[in-house]
């Protein structure tokens, strides 16, 4: 069996990001494993502007974003296999995965980083009723073959939801000739960023329905037509308010869900909130040496961030592994003692979960979200192995204006912030310096909520 001390799951961005920081940290043996046939993910497919602002202070189409970490990949000279797929992980972190050059193999890896991405939410978790006639595409997979593969999927075309990728298709389905009727939102705001909005709705004078579904699609072999309606608070549809639009293609943009069938199947913990693990301040998952970053963490909206986050996973696992490797050493000089009480300290640090939580109640501090916040990565701090400043970022449940962001530790408030709008498509974040914690007692807890004063 090959050994690597950290293996990559994902070639995308924050797979990409996270083996650079781990390589400029110290580790040496790093492994990323694609299962497409090039490395950047997504990316590859997203030939808009908008990229880079925060990583590289310029203006990048995807494919360029990309290319700019997988020529550092290669200048590193990281090892990577693409065309090649992960079928499990086990606890003690044996990869098994498989390719048409190599078959089945296992890898053994000091550290994994979980760096899978997302996928869209498919049309049979949204209950449309109709038949299933050629037509019906998730905006991603109609991103693909309009700009990887040449094809226009229709002429006509009605989009259901208003993630960012269902606007950015809306505008790209304009330039290349087709005609977007509508967009339809069943929430009474958009998912998308702002800027999406103005510059791939607005710019083209294509409406946005708020608080509207499609309730019907109609045709048996190729789409022919869709019905929308208005929907109520309960997001039921409202009798009367129907409205039928002519079109030969039907885009679903209806939200992004966390591939983490993987990290299941190795007993990590989900949070139930954003479908993806959950992590402490090292991003370090309920697995010990595992950690996620990415949209496989929770979904990003600008991949600048995910860089971020995931550089900061690279740096943590190679920390990791070097800190095993000395425990190591020690142990085999027969400094016992000397590792004996090392190890003790660091346990009191790491665990951070399951029955390390109880046991070491006063080395990890949770994190709650309240008043309005869905959820925070990370979930947990422990405030001995934290950095000097922690980012923590969260996302609001719906549009809020005027209010402030507000976080408590044991109850003293820390940070009281206003902002003239928050929406649930916009990540939201704080930094909270290690100091303000290393007083806190056991059993306290740190609390991000939403206040009106």
């Amino acid at each position: 069996m090959i050994s690597y001390e950290i293996v990559i799951i994902g070639g995308g961005p924050a797979g990409l990001a996270a083996a650079i920081a781990a390589k400029k940290n110290g580790a040496e043996r790093i492994l990323i494993l694609e299962r497409d046939r090039e490395l950047g993910g997504i990316l590859n497919q997203c030939i808009h502007n908008g990229f880079g602002l925060h990583t590289f202070q310029e203006e990048l189409t995807g494919p360029e974003y990309a290319a700019r970490f997988i020529r550092q990949v290669k200048e590193a000279q990281i090892e990577y296999r693409l065309n090649t797929m992960v079928m499990d992980i086990s606890p003690d972190r044996v990869v098994t995965a498989m390719n048409r050059t190599e078959g089945m193999f296992e890898i053994s890896a000091q550290a994994v980083i979980l760096a899978m991405g997302c996928r869209e939410r498919p049309k049979g978790a949204l209950n449309i009723p109709g038949f299933r006639p050629a037509g019906i595409f998730s905006a991603g997979t109609a991103q693909r073959l309009v700009n990887v593969e040449g094809y226009l999927p229709g002429r006509e075309v009605v989009i259901l939801g208003s993630g960012d990728i269902g606007l950015i298709m809306a505008r790209r389905m304009t330039l290349e000739g087709a005609k977007v009727k509508v967009v339809a939102e069943l929430l009474p705001y958009s998912g998308g960023l702002k800027r999406n909005i103005v510059q791939c709705l607005d710019d083209y004078e294509i409406p946005l329905k708020l608080s509207h579904t499609v309730v019907d699609i109609a045709g048996k072999e190729r789409v022919t037509g869709v019905t929308l309606a208005q929907v109520g608070a309960d997001r039921k549809p409202i009798p009367g308010t129907e409205e039928t639009y002519s079109c030969d293609t039907l885009l679903l943009s209806c939200g992004l869900i966390p591939e983490n069938e993987l990290s299941r199947g190795m007993g990590v913990e989900i949070n139930p909130v954003t479908s993806g693990p959950v992590v402490n301040e090292c991003l370090e998952t309920s697995v010990e040496g595992v950690f996620a970053c990415g949209n496989v963490l929770h979904v990003h909206d600008l991949v600048d961030f995910v860089s971020q986050e995931a550089a900061s996973a690279g740096r943590h696992a190679a920390e990791y592994v070097r800190q095993k490797a000395e425990a190591a050493e020690a142990s085999s000089k027969a400094e016992a003692a000397e590792a004996s009480s090392r190890a003790g300290a660091v346990n009191c640090d790491d665990a951070a979960y399951g029955s390390g939580r109880e046991k070491n109640g006063g080395c990890a501090l949770p994190i709650k979200p309240s008043g309005g916040v869905r959820y925070t990565v990370p979930s947990w701090i422990r405030p001995r192995r934290m950095e000097e400043e922690q980012t923590i970022r969260f996302r609001v449940g719906d549009v809020y204006k005027n209010h402030y962001v507000s976080l408590y530790v044991n109850g003293e408030r820390l940070i009281h912030k206003k902002r003239p709008i928050l929406a649930p498509g916009e990540m939201e974040e704080l930094k909270l310096g290690r100091a303000q914690l290393l007083s806190c007692p056991p059993g306290a807890e740190i609390v991000v909520t939403l206040e009106e004063k």
